[in-house]
């Protein structure tokens, strides 16, 4: 069952939400691992019930940004297909085998894959942008392999597969926009898992901040994505994440 709450309790959660989700928004990425380095490190959620919350506030938030993103035409059809399938096996099968697992065990490994996907995004920021754009083939095992680590790690579709396609030479408002929109179909396959693994009582009221200030937020970010240069997020958030995650994985260490 849901925990009691008050809007005092949600404020912080409805802050990270709104900030998460307009970069998330803009750049493709980060909600996730913004949300869950908060929920595991600070008040110390299970990463598997940590990842159950967040993807379900993604179900939301998600869904509003891809329509915004549609209605902004930065979605590329054919490539949403080519993400589609793979990725949604791949997330399911993530969150199987984390629901599987003590929560001790991966505590530590959840904090270092966050603390590595900061590094990943802070050197291609540096390296952004590619100097050609063209149609990126790595598309479908790189679907699965993102979708695997967002619903193991609680994050890390849009780092995994927005900057390596931006890496293979894709558009960046087209890719950012079609990852996002995938994203909803996603979230929705690892949040049907985890409920089925987890119970209702793994979404916890916590969460309803981040759906909060998520969904506030969501249709802002394609205007952000059209106006903030893509290798100042980049860099911005790959630092964040880095600095957050090392700290938490030190806490968990200890």
């Amino acid at each position: 069952m849901f925990e009691a709450f008050n809007l005092v309790d949600l404020l912080p959660y409805i802050a990270v939400g709104l900030v998460a989700q307009i970069v998330d928004g803009a750049l493709g990425m980060a909600f996730g691992v913004i949300s869950s380095t908060l929920l595991v490190s600070v008040l110390g959620v299970p990463p598997a019930t940590a990842s159950a919350g967040v993807h379900l506030a993604e179900c939301f938030t998600t869904g509003v940004s891809g329509i915004s993103h549609a209605l902004h035409k930065n979605v590329d059809w054919k490539l949403f297909w080519r993400l589609l399938i793979p990725g949604v096996l791949g997330g399911v099968t993530g969150a199987y085998l984390l629901s599987s697992l003590d929560a001790g065990i991966t505590r530590p490994f959840v904090m270092a894959y966050l603390a590595a996907i900061g590094v990943y995004l802070l050197v291609r920021g540096i390296r952004f942008p590619p100097r050609e754009h063209r149609d990126p083939r790595f598309v479908s095992p790189l679907a699965a392999a993102g979708g695997f680590l967002d619903a193991a790690g609680g994050g890390g579709w849009g780092p995994v597969v927005t900057s390596n396609l931006l890496v293979q030479g894709a558009q960046p408002r087209t890719t950012i926009g079609t990852v996002n929109s995938v994203e909803f179909f996603l979230t929705m396959a690892i949040s049907i898992t985890f409920l089925a693994s987890l119970g209702v009582a793994a979404f916890t009221t916590a969460v309803v901040g981040l759906l909060i200030g998520g969904v506030i937020a969501a249709p802002f970010g394609a205007l952000v994505a059209k106006r903030v240069p893509t290798k100042t997020l980049l860099v911005m958030v790959g630092v964040v994440l880095t600095a957050t995650s090392i700290f938490s994985l030190v806490q968990a260490l200890r």
